[in-house]
């Protein structure tokens, strides 16, 4: 399938699940909101959450779209978030998408923690053609 199949997915979702490991190596699995924005998935989360301790300690992760007929699922590094400027477009793009009318404060850096996550790895699947439909994409 071609990347396009993948994006639209990753845009249209609107729950993900994305899935860290705690420092004494356990997984933990938790839904989220989240963007696709210029080829990354950007989510936010409190900055004194499980979610946000693991990445701190291990950025690696990976991120599942919410269906499961037509699941994209996305392996990559966590990039921790500061610039206001580019909250502020994520911002934007998130009220839009889930019809809130969120604030900065909701992405304000010094209590909440924004990630982007750009693919390293993904992988999609039709169940409409269970058989001949996994893709994996990889990225450099």
């Amino acid at each position: 399938m071609p990347w396009s199949w993948a994006e639209e997915r990753l845009a249209a979702a609107h729950d993900y699940w994305i899935a860290t490991v705690r420092p004494d190596g356990r997984p933990h699995l938790m839904p989220v909101w989240a963007v696709w924005h210029d080829s990354s998935l950007w989510f936010s989360c409190s900055g004194k959450s499980r979610k946000t301790a693991n990445l701190r300690a291990s950025s690696r992760c990976s991120v599942s779209t919410d269906n499961p007929i037509e699941p994209v699922v996305v392996e990559g590094v966590a990039e921790l978030i500061v610039q206001v400027d580019i909250l502020r477009v994520i911002l934007d793009i998130e009220n839009e998408k889930y019809s809130t009318s969120y604030t900065m404060d909701l992405l304000d850096p010094a209590v909440n923690a924004c990630f982007r996550v750009e693919p390293v790895w993904a992988f999609g699947l039709a169940a409409g053609d269970f058989t001949g439909s996994p893709t994996r994409w990889t990225f450099d």
